[in-house]
């Protein structure tokens, strides 16, 4: 019987509020998969997923922080 690997879902996974805007961040994996996977949504359900994978939860959170300082929140917003 074959049955789904679950998800892991990260504890770094949070919600993140910049100029008025909210972005959900979702960090997760595969129990069977060592790195990690980031999924950032907008407040308007708008999935933006990276093609990375990271070596570890606080990697992907680190990336997604970057993104944001470096194209600024309007980047996640269409």
């Amino acid at each position: 019987m074959n049955t789904e690997p679950e998800l892991i879902q990260s504890p770094l996974s949070q919600t993140i509020i910049r100029d008025g805007h909210t972005l959900q961040v979702d960090i997760y994996r595969l129990e069977e998969e060592p790195d990690w996977l980031l999924e950032v949504v907008n407040e308007d359900g708008t999935s933006h997923v990276w093609d990375d994978r990271f070596p570890t939860d606080q990697a992907a959170l680190d990336a997604v922080h970057e993104a944001i300082d470096d194209e600024g929140i309007a980047a996640f917003l269409d």
